[in-house]
Order: structure tokens, then sequence, then C-alpha cells
């Protein structure tokens, strides 16, 4: 990972107008350990090298914060402070205190968490390492990026398994939604003896998305 990588990974991002306006206006959130993360970044990656509106294919953006007040009624009233700070973009910025994931997420996926420390920890046990991919920023504009994996297999367009926490078919569910709205990602399937195999999964078949689940 080098700083051309990160630069071309930010100029690649920026190419998306609602990534650039979200990450204007999140310090005017007032939440500590806010990042923009998720397919908001690696899905527009994906539409640039593809050649594709920044924006295609992007069904909401994700933003991460850390508050120790882990309460339903403390998030919800950020998520309120957040529809009325991002309004007028026209999309649906999901907003979700990663602190508290660990008391709902069993009941989603059926397997236990346990409590993340911080956002950027919440973000490496994504299901797919290449998805770990979070950017904030400050009051005066300076952007910050958090990719624990490096960019290579983002920019080569290939998935590669995180077995830390997701469940298989969290992954699975993932990569056929994915590959049936970018046709080039290569995906590598699940370990299922703690090995990876690198040969990639059979090209998805257009038509039968599966609904894309819960973060």
């Amino acid at each position: 990972m080098t700083a051309h990588d990160e630069q071309l990974f930010l100029a690649y991002i920026l190419k998306n107008p609602i990534n650039g306006q979200i990450l204007s206006l999140g310090p005017l959130l007032g939440v500590s350990d806010w990042w923009l993360t998720a397919g908001a970044l690696f899905q527009t990656v994906w539409n640039v090298l593809e050649g594709r509106d920044p924006r295609a294919g992007i069904r909401d953006y994700d933003l991460f914060y850390f508050d120790e007040e882990t309460s339903y009624e403390a998030e919800n009233a950020v998520i309120l402070r957040a529809r009325e700070l991002f309004k007028d973009l026209g999309v649906d910025v999901e907003v979700r205190n990663e602190a508290r994931v660990h008391v709902w997420y069993e009941e989603h996926f059926g397997v236990p968490a346990i409590p993340f420390t911080s956002t950027t920890d919440a973000v490496d046990q994504f299901a797919a390492k290449s998805c770990c991919f979070a950017v904030t920023s400050d009051d005066a504009g300076s952007l910050t990026t958090h990719a624990p994996h490096g960019y290579d297999d983002l920019f080569a367009r290939k998935i590669v398994p995180n077995p830390v926490l997701a469940p298989r078919e969290v992954y699975e569910t993932k990569t056929r939604r994915w590959r049936t709205e970018w046709s080039t990602l290569t995906v590598l399937p699940w370990p299922t003896d703690g090995s990876f195999d690198e040969r990639p999964l059979a090209p998805a078949r257009k038509g039968g998305n599966t609904p894309y689940p819960p973060r």
C-alpha cells in the first residue's frame, strides 16, 4: 500500500458527489469517531473502474460512529439529526452507532458479536477484506482513510472473504447481489477448512437477485 494508492482511492471515491457532500457535512453531526464506509466507497470505485455512473447500484450510504451511550434512544436521536442534516442529498444515509452492534447482531445474523472497540474495529469485521474501507474528515476538510488490507484487491475488483465475524451466508448473499450489478468482479469462495481457495466462483447469472441483508 502506497501513498499513491491512497490518493487514487480518494480521487475515485470523490467522483461520487454524494460522498463528497457527506464528508463535508459529517463533522456537523456532532458525533465521535465517525466514518463514511462500506458500499459508498468500494462500490463507487467499482463504478469508476467499470466506466459507469459513480453512483450506480449504491443502495445507501453508511455512516458509522462510536458512542458508549448505547441506548436505542440515544442512537435514534443521532439518526434523526442525520436525517435533517443530509435531507437534501436525495439518498438514504444509514447512520449507526457501532458501540451497540453487539446488542442486535445475533438476532439479525445468527451469530454473537463481541462488542467493538471503535468504528474502525467494526469496519475490520466486514464479510469481505476487499470492502474494509472508511474515510472521515475534520472541520478543516482534511480526509483520513482506513484501509487495513490495502487497495490492491479493490482496484483488481477481486472480492476476498474475511471470516472473522460475519457467517458464510452473509458473504454469499452479498456477493451474489454484487455480481449481478458489477459483472467484472471476481469473487473468491468462503473458506471451508480454514484456508482460502484462490479459484473464483462461477459467474453470476442475471436475475434472481437475493435481497441485500442488513449490515
